[in-house]
């Protein structure tokens, strides 16, 4: 098939592009190398250089097209409220435009990246009263170092548990907000069109080609970029959140899955898909490793806290292991003590 792959010049991007290409497929890559993740000069003589929100590009861009690979968007906490509209033009915004484009093109296969912070603080139960939802953590509870969200109907500490796609949606950042809103709009697309789309909600990615340390960098990153300038990593809260981290090269081969279930026989136009290693793993602990790996300081447990953060989001992978046959090779223990030494993105 022709691919037109959004985003492509990125991080996940070029591991989508490559893994692309490796299974056969015609790909063309449109980015507008957004500073945010190409601080340094890329390479633009495979990819087509414009913005998703500029519709004549995208109508350009679309000919010929037998798929549409979404992976563009301004990802990342951000600094602060003031990065709001980039966050919902870069994310919301271009991706309308790139929806109504399709319909017009008739085009009505699409991947879509998602992402886990959809959930919001993820699934929990108590002892007493079972699954529940617990209310977004207060700031004089952060404070104070008391980071775990409690019942709200009696109190007592909760466990986390694995949150599966039916969860409902509740973002806690601008981004989570943009995420949703791109897989609603992605949704009535599909419907009104009669397209397909898979909506792949990656977890914690990581590996080779990742940003350095900027406010849109992931945490792996971040801890990378301290070690490589013999600093030690600052672990905030108290270092126990538990993440699940996925290998690139692991959410690459998601998109293959995902681009063979598109338009198949499934009966549901729109379907999301946790992609996920698997495996849960503490902040502390990816920090203690890349530490360990790269001989550097160990980490320094601050007790700092972000606005928006949560505090455990663990996945169940058991759909898109059903019904993509897609299941993740590389164990975090394994990936993340190989991308202590493999190269970021400058």
């Amino acid at each position: 098939m022709r691919i037109l792959l959004t985003g492509g010049a990125g991080f996940i991007g070029t591991h989508v592009s490559a893994a692309l290409v490796d299974a056969g497929h015609d790909v063309v890559v449109l980015d507008n190398l957004h500073p945010s993740a190409h601080r340094s000069p890329a390479p633009t003589g495979d990819v087509v250089v414009a913005d998703l929100r500029d519709p004549a590009a995208v109508r350009r861009a679309l000919a010929g097209i037998d798929a549409v690979v979404h992976q563009a968007a301004l990802v990342g906490m951000g600094l602060d409220l003031s990065d709001l509209p980039e966050y919902v033009g870069c994310n919301d915004l271009a991706t309308a435009v790139l929806l109504a484009a399709m319909a017009q093109a008739r085009i009505g296969r699409l991947v879509l990246a998602s992402s886990m912070v959809v959930y919001g603080e993820g699934a929990y139960t108590c002892g007493r009263h079972g699954p529940v939802q617990p209310g977004r953590r207060q700031v004089p509870d952060l404070v104070a170092g008391q980071f775990e969200p409690p019942c709200p109907q009696c109190g007592e500490a909760l466990a986390p548990a694995t949150v599966d796609e039916d969860a409902p949606l509740r973002p806690r950042s601008v981004y989570a907000a943009t995420k949703v809103a791109q897989e609603h709009l992605a949704a009535a697309w599909a419907y009104q069109s009669g397209g397909s789309v898979v909506a792949l909600r990656y977890h914690n990615v990581y590996g080779p080609g990742m940003p350095r340390d900027t406010p849109y960098s992931g945490v792996a990153a971040i801890f990378r970029s301290a070690l490589a300038a013999g600093r030690a990593p600052r672990v905030f809260e108290d270092g126990r959140q538990r993440r699940d981290f996925v290998h690139v090269s692991d959410v690459a081969t998601a998109n293959l899955a995902a681009l063979d279930a598109t338009g198949s026989a499934s009966g549901e136009p729109f379907r999301a898909y946790n992609v996920a290693s698997g495996t849960p793993t503490t902040i502390a602990a990816v920090a203690e490793l890349l530490a360990l790996t790269c001989a550097g300081p160990p980490p320094q447990v601050t007790g700092e806290h972000r606005a928006g953060d949560v505090r455990h989001v663990v996945a169940s992978p058991a759909r898109a292991a059903a019904e993509l046959g897609f299941q993740a090779r590389i164990t975090p223990q394994a990936g993340i003590a190989d991308f202590a030494t493999a190269p970021l993105r400058g």
